[in-house]
């Protein structure tokens, strides 16, 4: 929702950092979305084996790579339809990874109760980008809602740097990324023609 409204206002500062790092070496945007995926992998590695202040740390890495592979190509006029493809694609398999981290940390825990809200969590992390993808195949724009991808890396990151309200963070993920789905499926229904 806020994401939303902000839009690409950071870009600015996110190529400030990426030049300062890379010194303006001319790197494909698609290289920094495999970047991204490579450290939600290395997140998820870190939830399981419970060094949740590097998953931390890995998660915000992704979330930097994501923000700026998007950043790059509109500076560089490199925005194409296969780049946005893979870098939706590759969002979703480092969301799901670290849902999938933090469901086996509860499992192997015992805690049935929290695994159980980790994996209802999940289902709605997955459904808020499908919902959109569908309304968007059928020619409406969709990024309504509460709980877009920045606002659900927000709250794992609460968790993550302060493991203790870890499991409150699920269960607000799992209310309001429902929530979420529910409110685009209403736009939706309210902006279809037929």
């Amino acid at each position: 929702m806020v994401s939303s409204k902000i839009g690409h206002a950071f870009d600015p500062f996110i190529l400030k950092i990426y030049r300062f790092i890379f010194r303006d070496k001319r790197i494909h945007p698609n290289v920094f979305t495999i970047f991204g995926t490579f450290f939600g992998f290395v997140a998820s590695a870190c939830i399981i084996f419970e060094y949740f202040l590097f998953g931390a740390l890995a998660l915000l890495l992704s979330g930097f790579f994501d923000v700026l592979d998007g950043a790059l190509a509109r500076s560089l006029g490199k925005v194409t339809v296969f780049g946005g493809f893979l870098d939706s694609v590759l969002d979703r398999y480092t969301d799901l990874l670290v849902m999938g981290g933090i469901f086996f940390f509860y499992i192997t825990h015992g805690s049935i109760r929290y695994a159980s809200i980790t994996f209802i969590a999940t289902v709605g992390t997955a459904i808020i980008p499908y919902a959109r993808a569908r309304a968007e195949a059928a020619g409406i724009q969709c990024k309504s809602g509460l709980l877009e991808r920045p606002e659900r890396i927000v709250l794992l990151l609460i968790g993550l740097f302060i493991p203790p309200l870890l499991s409150s963070v699920m269960i607000v993920l799992a209310v309001l990324t429902h929530i979420t789905v529910i409110q685009r499926i209403v736009y939706v229904r309210r902006n279809a023609k037929d």
